[in-house]
């Protein structure tokens, strides 16, 4: 199978040397991605277009490239297509008759031809041509030239051609790694999330800042999120997710902190935190899901206050979005699932907020805040590079692993619905409840006290953590890992 990628038009209007990195950049990405699906992949650049070729790609392939490069970053439209030496006219018709006519079939079509490089004939004589004949030797219903049922799409580029066989839009925006990297301060929710995908979309490397507020299930839940947009999304650009352990700032806060001004004074000190972390990463901007109004603290007012505590650049995506038009975004790049289910600590409950921040009270206030317990926060965090999170040390106690389940074991299937989909668990003997991982806890209370269950996830390692979690809790589980 064979790719033709286009570039997204800002791409094109840029400087020589800027537009031959980010061609660059494109290509490595592509290259990355689809390694993980055919390592055989060929990905060949140009000026103004690149060559994907997976030589032995078979159904099941084919459709996990297309999907992988949707999702790229800096591909405005890609093409499957069938690639021939350039020959006469006949030659070209006989082709598209065998590629075509089936689709020909009681439909009217239109032929469309475009060309790169010096030929003896004109786009409208190969177009005239292959029309004719299509139009005489098969069953379609004629030619329409304004509201075609099949378009006939030829591109003739030097000594090649190439008949297009569908299009597919892609993502647009800049290839990740083509602009400069950033934080993003991840809560799991709605708005992080999203604004997390739009800058990796414009092509910024997006590392995951993570402060949290209390909670192990808070931070599984939003690594979890964070892994699934990087996946999807970060052109296999090696980022870092960092947790920063907040508890101890919460505490400093609900303890020093005039109770309105409490949302505000968080705020300021995750800026200042997430500096830090920007810094150590050479990162040039940190990247928030605010918005104007959505919540007290997002008034504009208090949004310059917190503004104030950093010196460095803070990036809103979603500054002027509705709340609406966020969880819609949420669901077409597959987070809202992790958003509307995701834990959460409520540590600082403000009184009556205040919507109107003032620098001076604010720092008055902050004067009793003891800056040392934010600087041991600092000195705590921990970060992982995010391909690792599968794979990391987290602190858990043993579960029982059963790689064969008894004819009566119950298995639940906790993967997001999406892995749920194109991988369905198949056992014969079993029966398979499939409780995403976000719903296990609220779901428990459904299950049976006297079945035996098992957590199953593509590596097991989620499966353990939530198992040690809810037998903590005091409900007996056991992970699912077939060998």
């Amino acid at each position: 199978m064979k790719f033709l990628v286009k570039l997204f038009p800002e791409i094109t209007i840029k400087s020589k040397p800027v537009r031959k990195d980010l061609v660059k950049q494109l290509r490595i990405n592509i290259r990355r991605v689809l390694r993980q699906i055919d390592e055989n992949v060929v990905v060949e650049g140009s000026w103004d277009k690149i060559e994907v070729l997976l030589p032995d790609a078979d159904e099941r392939t084919s459709k996990r490239a297309i999907e992988a490069l949707q999702r790229v970053s800096g591909i405005t439209n890609f093409l499957v297509v069938h690639e021939y030496p350039l020959a006469d006219f006949h030659t070209i018709y006989l082709n598209a008759k065998a590629l075509y006519e089936e689709q020909l079939e009681g439909k009217r079509f239109q032929v469309r031809v475009k060309r790169a490089g010096k030929h003896d004939f004109t786009s409208m004589d190969l177009e005239r041509y292959v029309g004719g004949g299509l139009r005489q030797h098969t069953k379609a219903a004629g030619v329409d030239l304004s509201n075609p049922e099949v378009i006939i799409s030829i591109e003739v580029r030097d000594d090649k051609y190439y008949l297009v066989e569908k299009r597919y839009e892609g993502l647009g925006g800049y290839p990740v790694g083509g602009l400069e990297p950033v934080v993003s301060l991840m809560s799991g929710g709605y708005d992080s999330g999203v604004a997390s995908y739009l800058t990796m979309k414009r092509g910024m490397r997006t590392h995951f800042c993570f402060f949290n507020l209390g909670g192990t299930a808070h931070e599984v839940g939003v690594k979890q999120a964070a892994l699934y947009l990087w996946e999807k999304y970060g052109g296999g650009q090696r980022v870092k997710f960092i947790t920063v352990p907040f508890e101890g700032v919460v505490a400093e806060i609900l303890d020093k902190i005039y109770h309105s001004n409490m949302g505000v004074v968080l705020k300021r000190m995750m800026l200042r935190a997430a500096t830090q972390v920007a810094r150590d990463l050479s990162a040039t901007a940190l990247v928030t899901g605010e918005c104007v109004a959505q919540v007290s603290s997002q008034t504009l007012t208090n949004l310059n206050v917190i503004d104030s505590a950093t010196d460095m650049l803070v990036l809103r995506p979603l500054i002027v979005t509705d709340k609406q038009d966020i969880i819609r975004m949420a669901s077409q790049i597959g987070v809202e699932e992790f958003a509307r289910n995701m834990p959460e600590y409520c540590g600082v409950i403000s009184d009556r907020p205040t919507t109107k921040a003032r620098d001076y009270r604010i720092e008055n206030d902050e004067k009793r805040f003891d800056m040392q317990v934010l600087e041991q926060a600092l000195a705590n965090r921990r970060a992982i590079n995010i391909d690792e999170i599968m794979q990391s040390e987290l602190t858990v106690d043993e579960v029982e692993v059963v790689s064969t389940p008894s004819l009566d074991d119950v298995i639940i299937d906790i993967r997001h619905p999406n892995e749920q989909e194109k991988a369905p668990l198949m056992l014969t003997n079993n029966k398979i409840l499939q409780v995403p991982f976000y719903e296990l806890e609220s779901r428990m209370a459904e299950l049976d006290g006297e079945t035996r269950y098992l957590l199953f996830c593509d590596k097991g390692v989620m499966s353990q953590l939530h198992a040690s979690h809810l037998n903590g809790n005091g409900r007996k589980v056991l992970v699912y890992r077939p060998l």
